[in-house]
């Protein structure tokens, strides 16, 4: 009797410790890590990662932008090697949508030193990026929130432009392929089976601000550093509508003539059918050829949605 009931017994206790164990997945070259309540769960896996691979409700949250009223606190701060502050800019704005234009109101602005050159240009290239993503200079007619079809392209483009263009696809398709970056094209894609064998991927689920959601982290291998450029990015997805409630990633890079460590986070809010960043954080340091380093943190925090 006794013969037959320890088998039993260390099924069942296999099972116990089997259950309370995350679970791997392999997806070509991919090796993701599930958790137990992932498991559960019954996610289809597969089909998760395609979605992030195409996912667009993070570029069109930022697209929604474009057609809302809103007001911004802006803190942007450019610092020295102590991480003192060496120039800085603060201000409030408001932007007002109106008859298919939009335009920017300043509310209140401050300024610290030589934040701005002597004809009220920007000092520093990090401000002026941040300025010509999130600022707008008179009027802008005649866009929409459509993200079908509108992909980021280098083509044609030089100077501030093409930069301007290569950092929109970092910060709003990150894990795409940028190309037009010195030694860096092809290092970008992490989702693409080439690079998957380079990093460290799981999938869990918690809450975020009181949503449930679906957690993948992407995270290089140790040792594997100098061959990628997203060193680590997590994203929380709405476990419903698979929606991007919040990322974090980190973007470091060294290619001699110049280097690049760059922390951001996004947290999306609604703004009744619209999906919206209410807060962006930016912490970056980055040396570029014939380029003086540059040390900046900025928070943009986005409200009053209309």
């Amino acid at each position: 009797m006794i013969k037959k009931i320890i088998p039993v017994l260390f099924c069942i206790l296999y099972t116990a410790v089997a259950i309370g164990q995350d679970s791997a997945l392999i997806i070509g070259k991919k090796t993701i890590t599930l958790s137990e309540v992932v498991v559960n769960n019954k996610l289809n896996v597969p089909a998760f990662i395609d979605r992030i691979k195409n996912d667009t409700t993070f570029y069109k949250a930022f697209k929604n932008l474009r057609i809302l009223n809103y007001i911004a606190i802006n803190d942007v701060r450019m610092l020295d090697k102590s991480g003192s502050n060496r120039a800085t800019m603060h201000s409030k704005i408001h932007q007002i949508r109106d008859s298919n234009c939009r335009g920017m109101e300043t509310l209140e602005q401050q300024s610290s030193g030589d934040f701005y050159t002597t004809d009220s240009g920007y000092n520093y290239y990090t401000a002026q990026m941040y300025a010509s993503l999130f600022f707008t200079t008179g009027l802008v007619c005649g866009e929409d929130n459509i993200v079908a079809g509108d992909a980021f392209n280098t083509s044609g483009k030089s100077g501030l432009e093409k930069h301007k263009e290569q950092l929109k696809i970092l910060f709003f398709n990150p894990g795409k392929k940028i190309t037009g970056i010195p030694f860096v094209s092809g290092k970008t894609s992490i989702y693409e089976d080439d690079m998957a064998e380079l990093y460290d991927m799981s999938v869990d689920m918690d809450e975020y601000n009181k949503t449930s959601c679906y957690i993948f982290r992407q995270k290089v291998k140790p040792g594997k550093e100098g061959k990628v450029v997203v060193d680590e990015m997590t994203t929380w997805f709405n476990d419903k509508t698979f929606e991007v409630v919040a990322r974090n990633y980190n973007l470091r890079y060294d290619a001699g003539v110049y280097d690049f460590d760059v922390q951001m986070e996004v947290q999306m809010a609604h703004a009744g059918n619209y999906l919206v960043p209410a807060l962006i954080k930016y912490n970056g340091n980055w040396k570029a050829i014939f380029k003086k380093r540059e040390r900046g943190v900025f928070t943009a925090t986005l409200f009053d949605f209309k």
